[in-house]
């Protein structure tokens, strides 16, 4: 029988293996529903893992427990001319590809727990396959780039903030890393306060608590 921290890893692993590919072709799928084919040229329309894993972060993923996708690429030229918000929606999809796929484990824990079944592996890999998405989901709604975060808050925002917005998103990459690295190394969950409570809230939301 594994251990609970290597159970837990192994899970969070496949279900990243799992969860990040779903994302990337909700973004696929939505630039080509909107009109650009650069994904599909890219072969990105596709549920297939192996078009969008990233090696290096699929390394992460079976090293650290956690990692990252190869970014769909897409012609924001293209989207624009079709509607000024395609670029928002094409990010969206995304964290909204992690919320519906929360939504499923959801249901599906939901499920067990009623048949009394829940207390096996099956049960604890759909309360992570939960908390995995939800997680995602929230962490790429934060508006720092390269985050899905960063085009959704650009369309939002009033035009009066465009140029401080533009003269901040070059060092999203960077403020992301204190973020999830200094914060953690001085003792200070500076990503986890952040998004702990809407996780927690989703969480009880979802399950009925």
């Amino acid at each position: 029988m594994l251990s609970g921290d290597l159970s837990v890893f192994i899970l969070n692993a496949l279900i990243l293996f799992i969860a990040l590919p779903i994302h990337e072709f909700a973004h696929a799928w939505s630039a080509d529903f909107l009109g650009d084919d650069t994904p599909r040229m890219y072969g990105r329309l596709t549920l297939n893992p192996l078009a969008h894993l990233d090696l290096m972060g699929s390394l992460m993923m079976v090293v650290a427990g956690f990692g990252w996708a190869k970014p769909v690429p897409i012609n924001p030229y293209v989207l624009t001319r079709r509607s000024p918000a395609a670029v928002m929606w094409v990010s969206l999809a995304g964290p909204l590809s992690n919320f519906a796929q929360a939504v499923v484990g959801a249901i599906l824990l939901r499920l067990l727990i009623v048949a009394g079944l829940a207390n096996n592996i099956a049960g604890m890999f759909l309360q992570q396959y939960l908390i995995v998405n939800l997680g995602l989901m929230i962490f790429n709604l934060i508006p720092l780039a390269p985050l899905d975060g960063d085009k959704i808050a650009d369309y939002l925002m009033p035009s009066s903030w465009t140029r401080t917005w533009e003269a901040i998103r070059p060092y999203g990459p960077v403020i992301l890393l204190v973020l999830m690295l200094v914060g953690r190394t001085m003792g200070i969950d500076i990503l986890g306060a952040i998004m702990g409570p809407p996780l927690r809230a989703l969480y009880s939301l979802l399950m009925g608590l």
